[in-house]
């Protein structure tokens, strides 16, 4: 049973630690040996807490010895480097914070380790999550553990999760946090054929998360499949008077609410979400999802999202314009590297950045920058938010009429390391179709729904109601259901 172990799902995990099939213990050294045999090949782990991960799991054993713990006792955890956590080194995949050991806990961790979580360690990112692709980490690309037919070619995961979602998909992790500002959870879900859901902004505490966006980061897990992110969903969210943005409202029993019943349910098809020239086999897909749901009872509609072709614009002012300023806390003086010190304060602020940050990040920042100065502000960022609060807007009127929406989670498969783009702008638009939820502050889920032609994995997006993660995951918990979808990458056992 032990070299099986890692192949488990959160619920299976939880199961057999309570039935005493198995020990803590036992599954974070399987973990942890799977991590070590492997982790070269995907590049998926910045920091491995292997001695972190075993004591954690012995402090599981005693309480689930005594029919104690948490809700998710002795069941390793993948973290995603952008949450801080206490003593051990965090990153944000950034040379700028060498050496970062924070002396406090996100509140997403302090959840997770309270519910009987077990660190594994700290997962690879695009550098302050700013990327679709995980190649912008000063600490390596992540290798998505999936593979073209035919081909050894090497593939992105997404980003910027991509490590959380590799580490999953490769089985190193049952489940991993991830944070979405434009995607970064759904995307990597979608190109490593997992699951993974953003949940409503507020649901979650963004406290002792590293910022990028603050009106758009939203933490949620990335898992093996829906019920695992209803366990995990339950676990994380919460509300936390330390987050100004959380929301004071009570969180549900996921797990337990989960249905697979979706008669009479309305489903909206947005047509602008089907542009000219989108991929034959993203489509396929789509409309495969599409039939499923009404040959199950549910009820397609039509609808319109029309300010969805301005979402990637919208994003790409907002996003930057508050990247630069909470970037700008960056300088070298109270953490992470400092490079100049002999020099001016001006000099140093100026060494340490130019030496820190990589390319993406500095253009994020210079955007930023030019769009909040003056002369510009009202063009762009005044402009940038008036049009995001219309595409709110257009989600609460399509909400008027049906009850979910379901889309493609991405316009393609995931792409090779020797994808060259002739400019940033095709790099964003890997994003153009989970921009506009997260502009909104709406939950999505983003589901494996098959396989390209070239044996890839595609995701398919249901979007809810703000606060109503629960149809969100119910509908994915019925397509999980009628998809079947069980392939793995080449390699990695079922």
């Amino acid at each position: 049973m032990a070299d099986k172990l890692n192949t488990l799902t959160l619920a299976q995990m939880r199961d057999g630690l309570k039935a005493k099939k198995f020990s803590a213990v036992e599954l974070a050294k399987t973990h942890l040996a799977e991590i070590e045999r492997t982790n070269s090949h995907y590049n998926a782990f910045i920091t491995i807490t292997g001695d972190k991960a075993l004591e954690m799991a012995k402090n599981s054993d005693a309480k689930l010895a005594k029919n104690e713990g948490g809700m998710i006792e002795g069941v390793p955890v993948g973290v995603k480097d952008l949450f801080c956590t206490k003593d051990v080194l965090t990153t944000a995949a950034s040379h700028i914070l060498d050496g970062f050991k924070p002396q406090y806990e996100s509140t997403i961790t302090k959840n997770i380790w309270d519910q009987g979580g077990v660190m594994l360690g700290k997962l690879n990112l695009d550098e302050f999550a700013m990327g679709s692709g995980n190649l912008t980490s000063y600490y390596g690309k992540v290798i998505n553990p999936w593979k073209k037919k035919g081909s050894d070619a090497k593939l992105v995961p997404g980003g910027s999760s991509g490590g959380s979602a590799a580490a999953v998909a490769a089985n190193l992790a049952p489940i991993a946090l991830g944070t979405d500002t434009g995607g970064s959870i759904r995307q990597p879900a979608s190109f490593c054929g997992i699951v993974g859901i953003k949940p409503t902004y507020g649901r979650c505490s963004r406290w002792g998360t590293i910022a990028f966006a603050s009106s758009l980061d939203q933490a949620g897990p990335i898992t093996r499949d829906v019920r695992d992110s209803a366990i995990m969903l339950s676990v994380m969210a919460g509300y936390d008077v330390k987050d100004s943005t959380s929301v004071n409202m009570p969180v549900p029993d996921f797990e337990s609410l989960l249905s697979n019943d979706v008669k009479g349910k309305k489903v909206g098809i947005p047509k602008e979400y089907r542009p000219d020239g989108i991929d034959e086999d993203v489509s396929k897909t789509w409309d495969n999802g599409i039939r499923l749901l009404k040959e199950a009872g549910a009820e397609i509609i039509d609808i319109t999202l029309p300010h969805t072709k301005y979402a990637l614009a919208t994003y790409y002012i907002v996003a930057p314009a508050e990247c630069s300023s909470n970037l700008a806390r960056y300088d070298g003086v109270r953490f992470g590297l400092r490079v100049g010190g002999d020099k001016s304060l001006a000099e140093m602020y100026e060494q340490t950045r130019a030496a820190g940050f990589g390319a993406e990040v500095k253009r994020r920042i210079m955007i930023g920058t030019y769009v909040l100065s003056a002369g510009y502000y009202d063009a762009y960022y005044k402009k940038a938010q008036r049009i995001r609060w219309l595409i709110a807007e257009d989600f609460r009127k399509a909400f008027e009429k049906v009850d979910i929406i379901l889309t493609p989670t991405a316009p393609s498969a995931a792409f090779g390391f020797d994808y060259k783009p002739s400019n940033p702008v095709e790099m964003y638009l890997n994003d153009v179709f989970t921009v506009p939820t997260s502009l909104a502050g709406l939950p999505a889920i983003s589901i494996p729904a098959g396989l390209n032609r070239d044996g890839l994995p595609l995701g398919l997006q249901i979007i809810g109601k703000a606060f109503d993660e629960q149809t969100v995951l119910n509908t994915a918990y019925f397509m999980e259901s009628v998809l079947e979808f069980n392939a793995r990458p080449q390699g990695v056992a079922a």
